[in-house]
C-alpha cells in the first residue's frame, strides 16, 4: 500500500497534475482514502504495542485492574481490526457506498409481513450498532401486521459493501403468533442491495423514458395517510424498473426519494451489464419460497440461525435479530475470496 500511495504522490507532483480537475479530484479521493487504510492500520499495531506494554507492568506489579483494562481493550482492539479485515476484502468501487435496501415478503399473508418487518429491525439495529445513519425511504405497512415492502437508506462507511452479503431469500421457522392453534409456520422474505448512486458514478436518466404517476399514500386498513396524490411511482420505460415512494407528505420529497432509488437500480443493472453478472441479479429475485433461501433462522423446535452459502451459525437466534449479523457478513466475504 505504501507503494501505490508514493506513485500517487509522485502523480500529484507532476506540473500538469491541475490540468484536468474532475481527474485530480478523483486521484486525491484515491490518495486520501489509501493514507486513511494505512493510517488506520499503522494506529492499529501502535495500540497493540501500548497494551502489551501495559501488560508487562501489570504482570509485574501484580496490578488486577490494569489487567482488567486490558483485557477490556484487548477486546476493543479486536473488534475494531477485525473491521478493518472486512473492509480490505471489499475491492470493488461501489463496496465503500452508501446501501439502499429493499425488504419484499413472500407469499403467506400476515406471517410473512411481519417476518419482512422483524428484518426490517434487524438491518435497522445493524445500522445503530455500527454508528451508520438508517433513514426509510419507503414503507407500505401490512393491513394487520407487519410490511408488504421497505425501502431503507443507510449511509456508512462500506455500507453497501457489508450489505451486498444480505442479498437473497430469508427463511423464518416458527410457532406462529397469529396462528391460535399454535402451529409451526415456515415464512420466507426477499432482501435486495444496492449501492447508493454518487457523483462517482455516471448514471443518465433520460426523462422522457420515465412515467411518474401520483397517488393517495396509504397505511393499514387503506385509510388514508393525507388527503392530497402525495405519494410517487416511478417506472423507467427501457428496463420496466418501478419504485414506489410514500413516506414523506410532500410529492417532491417523496419524488427526489424515488428517483434515488431508480438511480441506484440502474446502475446496479449497468454494473452486471459491464460484468456480464446479469444472472447474479436474476438470482437475488428468484421466488421467494423452497429451495431459493440464502440463511434460515429457526425459532422452534430449536433456536439456530445458519447461512447455506456459507454453513456459518449461531445458536443465539435473539442477538442475531438485534442486529449481531456480522459473523455471517464476514463469513461471506471470506468465501467470496476464496472462490
Amino acid at each position: 500500500m505504501e507503494k501505490d500511495i508514493a506513485e500517487l504522490e509522485a502523480e500529484t507532483a507532476q506540473p500538469e497534475f491541475w490540468d484536468n480537475q474532475e481527474t485530480a479530484q478523483k486521484v486525491l479521493k484515491q490518495l486520501n482514502t489509501k493514507r486513511d487504510k494505512l493510517n488506520a492500520w499503522k494506529g492499529q499495531f501502535q495500540q497493540l504495542e501500548d497494551l502489551r506494554l501495559m501488560l508487562e507492568m501489570a504482570k509485574e506489579a501484580d496490578d488486577t485492574d490494569v489487567l482488567a483494562e486490558v483485557a477490556k481493550d484487548s477486546s476493543t482492539l479486536y473488534t475494531a481490526t477485525k473491521e478493518l479485515e472486512l473492509k480490505g476484502l471489499l475491492a470493488n468501487p461501489e463496496d465503500p457506498k452508501n446501501a439502499i435496501l429493499t425488504i419484499h415478503p413472500g407469499a403467506g399473508g400476515t406471517e410473512s409481513q411481519d417476518w419482512a418487518q422483524m428484518l426490517m429491525r434487524m438491518f435497522l439495529r445493524w445500522a445503530e450498532r455500527k454508528n451508520f445513519k438508517a433513514t426509510t425511504l419507503d414503507m407500505l405497512p401490512g393491513e394487520e401486521a407487519g410490511i408488504k415492502s421497505a425501502t431503507l437508506e443507510i449511509k456508512g462507511d462500506y455500507a453497501y459493501g457489508f450489505l451486498k452479503a444480505e442479498g437473497g431469500i430469508h427463511r423464518l421457522v416458527r410457532i406462529s403468533p397469529f396462528d391460535s392453534s399454535g402451529r409451526r409456520h415456515t415464512s420466507f422474505a426477499s432482501i435486495f442491495v444496492v449501492p447508493e448512486v454518487d457523483e462517482d458514478f455516471e448514471i443518465e436518466i433520460n426523462p422522457n423514458d420515465l412515467r411518474i404517476d401520483t397517488y393517495r399514500a396509504s397505511g393499514a386498513g387503506g385509510q388514508h395517510v393525507n388527503r392530497t396524490d402525495s405519494a410517487v411511482r416511478i417506472t423507467h420505460l427501457p428496463t420496466n424498473t418501478v419504485v414506489t415512494c410514500q413516506s414523506e407528505r410532500s410529492q417532491h420529497k417523496n419524488k427526489a426519494n424515488a428517483m434515488k432509488i431508480l438511480s441506484a437500480r440502474l446502475y446496479q443493472l449497468k454494473l452486471e451489464e459491464e460484468k456480464a453478472k446479469r444472472q447474479e441479479l436474476e438470482d437475488t429475485k428468484t421466488e421467494i419460497g423452497w429451495g431459493n433461501q440464502i440463511r434460515s433462522y429457526v425459532f422452534h423446535p430449536y433456536s439456530m440461525v445458519k447461512d447455506h452459502r456459507t454453513s456459518h451459525e449461531t445458536g443465539d437466534v435473539q442477538k442475531v435479530m438485534d442486529g449481531d449479523i456480522d459473523g455471517f457478513i464476514y463469513a461471506f466475504l471470506l468465501n467470496k475470496q476464496d472462490k
